[in-house]
């Protein structure tokens, strides 16, 4: 008995640390990517865009001081949707319970307005993806949420506007939801990829039924566990998971 408690000791001990987000690169279908998958049922899933003072945060860094302040730090963090040039975001947008831009339905330019487009919602234990129609139906209370578009999988299916065939190649980074708003996974693409390859990842790959698209050219993402993390121009909103800060005592 003694041995065997001795052994389990050392077993714990031996054991590898809990991450709050786990990350890692893939290879599918020919493609590289980094996926960090969370527990929205367990870890502090939030956006973010400006401080305090009403500054946009527009960097991983500038985001991070803020948060070691109040001794917390940031497990993972990407972009989270399309913006203004002055950073403001182009659609839904609430943070902590608040709602700085309302829901747009109509279909207008660019990658956003190639509807059906979605948003992200979190709520108290759990993520979700909706297709915007149905989210706008259903009016679920969200703490945190961000509209994009366009959708990469709804209900199962990938967009209809996705071709095999495209010859449109950027890096993308994107979101995708289990049906029980348990798992939020998101992942950014490590080469040029199609909207069809993209969506194709987390419906065929992931077994994702909901996911949505947030950028391309300005994908950035923050992934201490993968040695990561992204500089560049100003982001709009970011999303990303708060841990309390570990201490060196």
């Amino acid at each position: 008995m003694i041995r065997r408690a001795a052994l389990l000791l050392a077993a714990l001990w031996a054991a590898p640390a809990a991450y709050a987000v786990e990350c890692s690169d893939a290879a599918y279908a020919g493609n590289r990517y980094s996926i960090c998958e969370v527990d929205a049922s367990k870890e502090q899933l939030r956006l973010f865009l400006k401080d305090g003072e009403g500054q946009v945060y527009g960097h991983f860094s500038s985001l991070e001081e803020a948060l070691a302040g109040e001794g917390k730090a940031l497990a993972f963090a990407t972009n989270a949707g399309m913006y203004h040039t002055n950073r403001s975001p182009v659609g839904l947008y609430i943070e902590e319970g608040g709602q700085a831009m309302r829901l747009v339905t109509n279909a207008g330019p660019g990658n956003f307005g190639l509807l059906p487009n979605g948003v992200f919602c979190i709520r108290k234990g759990r993520a979700d993806v909706f297709e915007t129609l149905a989210f706008q139906d259903l009016s679920p209370v969200c703490t945190h949420a961000t509209q994009s578009g366009p959708m990469l999988v709804i209900d199962g299916e990938l967009h209809p506007r996705f071709l095999p065939d495209s010859d449109s190649y950027y890096v993308r980074n994107g979101v995708g939801t289990s049906a029980d708003g348990s798992r939020a996974v998101f992942a950014i693409s490590r080469n040029a990829v199609t909207f069809h390859q993209f969506g194709s990842l987390f419906r065929d790959h992931l077994k994702l039924p909901n996911a949505l698209y947030f950028d391309g050219n300005i994908s950035r993402l923050h992934a201490p566990q993968l040695g990561r993390s992204d500089a560049g121009f100003m982001m709009g909103p970011v999303v990303g998971v708060v841990e309390e800060a570990s201490s060196d005592e």
